[in-house]
């Protein structure tokens, strides 16, 4: 598994694009360098995981959530339209770097808005993604005939949960942590119809980012204060490593958010 990261240099609270920002509310720079520092940490040294940086620029604080900024498949790099004006300055810095190492960068249309893996995750061989809040599902589509595969459009409702990577947590074949509020009903019998094994995620664990988590094999990396979801993963037989990340959670986002799966 290889990861990109992007270290939080210029991450800071400068603008409110959803429910969890708040400009009176402002991250801790070095508590967030510290916590950026610790995730790297259990990644590549716990869990052997590769991990690539790009170059953090100033005024793109939400940079560093890079899961955001596109979708890697084989070696093209499926570039995000973001929604808020105030992220789109961070497409340019991400398709340098993949143009940089041989990747085909394809754009969707400009009229498409699309965030990424943020939106679009795996479970198994099934392609889910989120649209409404931040992605559209017209972009689903585009993104179905370049990777040549089927993807269920799941409808997020609840902006607290605007990603459908926080609150939806792929676990391997068949397996997912979600939180049911956050779907309409149809999208909730998509996953009952689709995930055989699907683990409800309660509301004050949900708020923890338990969903925004990193699954690598047979580990799961996660935000600290989840009990009762470390519990029953360990009931599954993951490795469960909690690390604090609540300063990222001031921005609306977590270890997931923080790293795009590159391979």
């Amino acid at each position: 598994m290889k990861l990109l990261m992007c270290p939080p240099t210029y991450y800071g609270i400068e603008y409110e694009i959803n429910p969890w920002m708040s400009r009176s509310r402002p991250s801790d720079r070095r508590l967030a360098e510290e916590q950026w520092r610790r995730l790297r940490g259990v990644l590549e040294e716990r869990l052997g995981v590769e991990v690539e940086l790009i170059d953090p620029a100033p005024g793109l604080p939400d940079m560093v959530f890079t899961a955001n900024a596109g979708l890697v498949w084989e070696r093209r790099f499926i570039s995000s339209n973001f929604r808020p004006e105030a992220r789109r300055g961070e497409q340019a810095h991400f398709e340098r770097w993949f143009h940089d190492r041989g990747y085909e960068i394809v754009r969707l249309p400009p009229e498409l808005y699309f965030e990424g893996e943020g939106d679009l995750l795996r479970c198994g061989e099934l392609w889910f993604a989120g649209y409404h809040i931040r992605s559209d599902i017209a972009a689903h589509q585009k993104v179905a005939e370049i990777v040549e595969r089927e993807i269920l459009s799941l409808e997020l409702t609840d902006d607290w949960y605007y990603h459908l990577d926080t609150c939806f947590c792929p676990l391997g074949d068949g397996r997912a942590l979600f939180y049911p509020p956050a779907f309409d009903a149809y999208a909730r019998r998509v996953l009952e119809e689709n995930v055989p094994e699907l683990i409800a995620v309660r509301a004050e664990e949900a708020a923890r980012f338990a969903c925004n988590a990193i699954v690598a094999g047979n580990a799961v990396v996660m935000n600290d204060g989840c009990p009762a979801v470390r519990e029953r993963l360990e009931d599954l037989g993951f490795a469960v490593f909690e690390t604090p990340l609540g300063e990222f959670l001031k921005a609306g986002g977590s270890a997931k958010c923080l790293a795009l799966t590159i391979a």
